[in-house]
């Protein structure tokens, strides 16, 4: 049987509250689970204690058992120090999208065009001194 330690939503509409839960990967995700190992309160603030209440005496015992938490969970798990900080790689993360893209293309050829415009006229303007001047 492969096992998940899972949230499982809880909650009215537009306040999510879950439960940590060690469920069967193959029921739902509201369905029917093992055991319920802590809460989680999104709607806290992030240094909240309230926020994540884990019982980690049996989170470590389905740990053992080869449960394997979700993402969520595990981020919740690593912030807790029970399990080592895992790499994460999401290059597109970083990158504008399109239009925003557009945008800095744009910005660009303005700055570009306008550093022209205020360098032209000051390297004529000594010349034109020079010539009134004579």
């Amino acid at each position: 049987m492969a096992m998940k330690i899972r949230l499982a939503r809880g909650g009215s509409k537009k306040r999510p509250f879950y439960a940590i839960v060690a469920a069967d990967s193959r029921m739902p995700r509201d369905g029917r689970f093992i055991e319920k190992l802590g809460t989680y309160n999104p709607m806290l603030p992030k240094d909240s204690e309230e926020r994540v209440k884990m019982n980690m005496e049996r989170v470590k015992y389905w740990l053992g058992e080869g449960a394997q938490p979700t993402d969520r969970v595990s981020r919740m798990l690593e912030a807790a120090g029970e399990l080592p900080k895992k790499d994460r790689s999401n290059p597109k993360k970083g990158t504008p999208g399109k239009a925003a893209q557009a945008r800095a293309d744009e910005k660009a050829e303005k700055a570009k065009a306008a550093e022209e415009a205020a360098n032209a006229p000051a390297e004529e303007a000594p010349a034109e001194e020079a010539a009134a001047e004579e």
